[in-house]
């Protein structure tokens, strides 16, 4: 017998009739027999085993203000999702003519929560969060939870400033401490009171994203206690800054210490981080706009920020067809304008085409920070 292996020798495989039966040496014959037993185990074992664990949810924080939450109303998106010029956009969000939720990405927005579908941007609207998740969901085998921390009227300068950018220098205080001693009844006002409001949002932010994961079991159900990992943070804000030189002047510089502070806070040091760059009145913005877009894109020459920031320029989803209707007079087309828009011009004219494109956009670029191909 060859080592390592072994030769069945046989002789005729006749019976009683002058012929030897068929016969084996014992030893080969034993280890035959415990190879068949031990594959009839394999075989009566193999449905037992253990499926693989659940993965880790994939967490990603979208923050800023009012155009993070979205202002598309979903009568806008209702009617879009019916007309052949449109409808693709929304195709894979609908069965038999109705919405339908994602199993496999899960939403908090404040006090709202549950499977991804429409309606969670403002109330009764859509914003970038719809086809980010669709975009995210498709590409990523683990569950995708999407942690919505946005307010209207919030500045970097002011409510967002993180805790490394300190305070605006004593000059600015005391401005601001003059007018707000000009109002009625705060006439008292200290500089206390002016200083107070710095970061508010910025704490509320983390205090939204902290408790949703300490509490993501009685938030979702469909959790199986298998971890998380905060894998991007997408900032989509500016108006409230753009409008005020001064806090234009210091965008730059606020949201370097934003990165780097959500980054240490979320204790997440390369956290993917997307910048969603202002693209209010598309390629042909005013001055001030102009500005405030370069201040933006002034994080991407920080050399700590290469390889892990990205910007989206949203100024190339600008819905033109809106702002042809929206400049013609909106309230006298009101039916042209209620198949395009739904809201003003800062708000990317409520066009459901554009938050659409807005978050697939986000989407792609916090993956390709990741290395996921597509």
């Amino acid at each position: 017998m060859r080592s390592g292996s072994f030769r069945l020798r046989c002789r005729a495989p006749f019976g009683n009739n002058g012929h030897s039966r068929r016969s084996y040496p014992r030893a080969e014959a034993r280890t035959v027999r415990t190879l068949l037993v031990l594959s009839l185990l394999l075989t009566s074992l193999s449905p037992l085993t253990a499926a693989d664990p659940p993965k880790p949810v994939k967490v990603f924080v979208l923050a800023g203000q009012s155009n993070m939450e979205g202002k598309a109303k979903i009568a806008l998106v209702d009617y879009q999702a019916q007309q052949p010029a449109t409808r693709d956009l929304f195709k894979h969000w609908q069965k038999d003519g109705q919405w339908i939720e994602r199993d496999d990405v899960w939403i908090k927005f404040l006090e709202r929560k549950g499977k991804l579908t429409v309606g969670y941007g403002s109330p009764k609207c859509i914003g970038p969060e719809l086809e980010f998740g669709a975009v995210v969901g498709d590409r990523l085998t683990e569950p995708v939870l999407l942690i919505k921390t946005a307010w209207g009227g919030r500045s970097l300068y002011r409510d967002f400033r993180s805790p490394s950018a300190g305070l605006p220098p004593d000059a600015a205080l005391d401005k601001m401490l003059a007018d707000l001693r000009k109002q009625k009844g705060k006439e008292n006002a200290t500089l206390a009171d002016v200083k107070k409001p710095f970061g508010d949002s910025y704490r509320a932010m983390l205090d939204e994203v902290g408790d949703t994961l300490a509490n993501l079991k009685k938030h979702f159900p469909a959790y199986g206690d298998q971890g998380y990992e905060i894998a991007g943070l997408v900032w989509f804000q500016g108006w409230n800054d753009m409008i005020s030189a001064d806090a234009t002047a210091e965008y730059a510089a606020n949201l370097t210490h934003f990165i780097r502070d959500v980054r240490k806070d979320l204790k997440a040091p390369k956290l993917p981080f997307v910048v969603g760059q202002m693209g209010v009145e598309g390629s042909k913005p005013s001055a001030n706009i102009k500005k405030f877009k370069d201040a933006q894109a002034a994080v991407m020459d920080v050399p700590e920020f290469r390889g892990n920031v990205a910007l989206v320029k949203t100024d190339a989803f600008w819905d033109t067809d809106a702002e042809a209707i929206f400049k013609k007079g909106w309230r006298e087309n009101a039916d042209e304008w209620n198949k395009v828009g739904s809201d003003y011009p800062y708000h990317y004219l409520g066009s459901a085409k554009t938050m659409c494109k807005i978050g697939r956009a986000f989407g792609d670029a916090v993956l390709e920070l990741r290395g996921e191909k597509k």
